[in-house]
């Protein structure tokens, strides 16, 4: 203890009362009664003495160290991040893995940060639906696509699905192996079903002429246009415009709703679009209306007159002719429905208007020769061949496929606890053409809403 005792003396006058105090512990602690302990117990209190005493050197000699280790640093440290985590008015959700970029889901500059409490708005508790429709979602996946149809699928279950139960179709132009089949089924408790699309389906017609067909494309890659060149992109909107409907693993159901990998779905739905659609005899239901590229569809509508000029019986009074149409049908304005959303009836696809319009538009070759795609077909024919009142704009269905969304506003998004921005909605971009559907009831009018 000869060592201890002049180390004491040597800090004593900076911290005397506190090293006299350890120097009398440590003989205390040197006493005989200590002595009686066996010889590995007594080096315990030694130990823990000194450990105290290099705080205390440490204290004396390092400043840094005696500031970052005082109690009233530790305090402010912990009422800091209980302010943080207890008084913030700002609640962003966890930001998902997707391939959007970061500042995607921080709030929009032009979007304020609301003040004042908190809105209050009631929410009915979710009751087990007593009846559904015949109705399927509906897939249209490659295997490779596995990791965004998963993630649409996720979204789809913890919104509605897990709620409703409602089965999945895939349809793929090859077979589907065996890790897209066990992933997705792991996905839901709903029945999956998985297909392979007919070659006539799918493939290009022998009819085509391949060279003038080539040429085309080789014009559109040299412009610019999306998907210019591809050929399975054809390929899959001839499908979608005319055959998925009479899948075999369709032929059962009345309603669909097509999904795409990699969506996103915002808002929980406690509510069943596919019964809105039944009881209210709706065919087409959207989220997002733009514009298509003009290059794509040269002559679509060109092939649409001539067909209507044929069945004029076709098109009903009180169509939405006004929304594909600012001259009364002489001219296109462009504007359609984006399909890779769309809630629709299938038996209105199989109607004899709609088989034969389309056997019409394949005759002309436009899918291949042109760029025609799925989401103008099924546009213009739901403008023309149904009443304006059966198209529906889902308004309260959140949902986001890159670059476009469409954000509930108001009270519906505090509902439906949306977590998306609606200062991020597409529905007032200059590109949008949702004001043209709003405009078809006309001033002082209200379109009908599904207002649950």
């Amino acid at each position: 203890m000869l060592v201890l005792y002049k180390t004491t003396n040597v800090l004593q006058s900076s911290h005397g009362s506190t090293f006299v105090t350890l120097a009398i512990v440590m003989a205390k602690y040197s006493s005989p009664a200590l002595q009686v302990l066996s010889s590995p117990r007594r080096y315990i209190p030694l130990a823990f003495f000194t450990l105290i005493l290099g705080h205390y050197l440490l204290t004396t000699i390092h400043s840094g160290y005696g500031e970052a280790t005082s109690m009233s640093r530790l305090a402010e440290s912990w009422r800091k991040v209980a302010e943080t985590t207890c008084n913030s008015t700002v609640f962003l959700p966890p930001k998902p893995s997707t391939s959007a970029s970061d500042s995607y889901y921080l709030p929009a500059q032009s979007s304020p940060v609301p003040s004042g409490p908190r809105p209050v708005i009631e929410v009915e508790k979710f009751s087990p639906p007593s009846r559904k429709a015949n109705a399927a979602f509906v897939f249209l996946a490659r295997n490779s696509d596995l990791a965004g149809v998963m993630q649409s699928m996720k979204h789809m279950e913890d919104r509605f699905n897990k709620k409703f139960n409602y089965p999945y179709v895939f349809l793929n132009d090859v077979p589907f192996d065996k890790k897209f089949k066990y992933h997705t089924s792991l996905l839901t408790n709903a029945n999956v079903s998985y297909g392979v699309i007919e070659g006539a389906h799918w493939n290009q017609p022998d009819w085509i002429n391949e060279a003038q067909a080539k040429a085309n494309r080789q014009w559109f890659k040299d412009n610019n246009i999306i998907y210019g060149d591809s050929v399975p992109y054809r390929n899959m909107c001839r499908f979608n415009s005319g055959f998925f409907f009479r899948h075999e693993l369709l032929k059962q159901y009345d309603y669909y709703w097509r999904i795409e990998p990699d969506v996103t779905f915002f808002c929980d739905l406690n509510d069943d679009p596919f019964l809105f659609m039944q009881d209210n005899k709706k065919v087409y239901g959207f989220t997002i209306a733009l514009y298509e590229f003009p290059e794509t569809i040269w002559t679509l509508w060109n092939a649409t007159r001539e067909f209507i000029q044929m069945y004029p019986e076709y098109v009903p009074e009180d169509n939405a002719m006004a929304f594909l149409s600012d001259d009364g049908g002489q001219t296109y304005n462009n504007c359609h429905f984006w399909s890779n959303f769309e809630i629709g009836d299938l038996n209105f696809w199989r109607s004899e208007a709609y088989t034969k319009y389309f056997d019409f538009l394949d005759s002309k070759g436009g899918f291949y020769y042109e760029r025609w795609g799925d989401a103008p077909v099924h546009s213009i024919a739901a403008a023309l061949f149904a009443k304006k009142d059966q198209i529906h704009f889902f308004e309260n269905v959140g949902y986001r496929h890159a670059p476009f969304e469409h954000c509930p506003t108001g009270r519906i998004h505090v509902q439906n606890k949306c977590w998306c921005d609606e200062a991020n909605s597409f529905d007032n971009d200059p590109y949008s053409c949702l004001y043209r559907y709003n405009a078809l009831w006309g001033p002082g009018t209200n379109r009908p809403k599904w207002d649950p």
